[in-house]
């Protein structure tokens, strides 16, 4: 794995086939200092943009890029740093761009976005026969498929050269014991190589299962500094094994991240996601 920051003004969008990260943000919900915890995932002529949270237009608008040069979206869940700036998107994709981008996404999850999230803003832009406009309307939909003989509910589909496998997560309400009596909220397996949770609880049973099956180069893992509510604490995840640890980079943290960087270090972590740069893997 090799890290480095851009210098180009305009983000570049492909590359010559390596699987990229680019950490386009990597801050916790309520962070101030740092974008949120949204990646841009490159490879060869294609890209994937994961999430877009209330404050990724204008990440994006500092990276040289409007929302409409991004053409593949994929949202993990429903709260506000995940889905924030999805509108915009949607607006300028309709009326500034006239071009639908992508969005990689389950018939279940289509309708828990727009009916709860999207459809307030977006349904009544325009009335035709006195219909509004539909999810539809704004997004081209690539529907991954399910696949069998996982632990659990996993769905799979690819963009060019990028296979792409969504695993369902337990992040929310806090008193869901399981992924299955959770809400929807996934994490992404990227070429069977990397696995980046998305927002979790502290789930040894996703980490280690799915790490028997594929044996995860790298891990991409939620974190914040506290045990309970929805997030991954970082003293549990201190019980896991050092070879999972030693593979693993720290996301979604709060502005006092370097307040624990020694002790994450201490605990052989490969340390916290550098926003603003690149992780590629050749």
């Amino acid at each position: 794995m090799r890290v480095r920051v851009p210098r180009a003004k305009v983000l570049p969008l492909t590359n010559d086939g390596e699987l990229s990260l680019f950490v386009v943000g990597a801050g916790g919900a309520f962070s101030k200092k740092l974008y949120q915890n949204n990646f841009l995932v490159v490879k060869g002529s294609e890209h994937l943009m994961v999430d877009c949270g209330t404050r990724t237009p204008e990440a994006l608008s500092r990276l040289g890029h409007p929302v409409t040069d991004i053409k593949n979206w994929l949202i993990t869940h429903s709260h506000a740093d995940h889905v924030g700036g999805l509108e915009e998107v949607m607006l300028m994709g309709r009326y500034v761009a006239r071009e639908k981008p992508r969005a990689v996404i389950t018939a279940e999850y289509e309708k828990v976005l727009w009916n709860f999230t999207l459809k307030g803003g977006a349904e009544y832009n325009e009335s035709h026969d006195d219909i509004g406009l539909a999810f539809g309307d704004y997004w081209n939909v690539l529907r991954p498929r399910m696949l069998k003989g996982f632990p659990r509910e996993t769905y799979e589909v690819n963009i060019g050269d990028l296979n792409i496998k969504a695993v369902r997560t337990n992040h929310y309400p806090e008193q869901a014991t399981s992924w299955d009596d959770a809400a929807y909220s996934i994490g992404l397996i990227l070429d069977d190589r990397i696995l980046f949770t998305g927002d979790t609880k502290f789930d040894p049973d996703l980490l280690k299962s799915y790490d028997r099956r594929f044996k995860f180069e790298y891990i991409f893992h939620d974190v914040q500094f506290f045990n309970g509510g929805v997030h991954a604490g970082l003293e549990q995840l201190c019980t896991l094994p050092e070879s999972m640890r030693e593979r693993m980079i720290l996301m979604h943290y709060p502005d006092s991240f370097e307040s624990q960087a020694k002790r994450v270090r201490d605990e052989g972590f490969l340390g916290f996601a550098k926003q603003g740069a690149f992780y590629v893997f050749d």
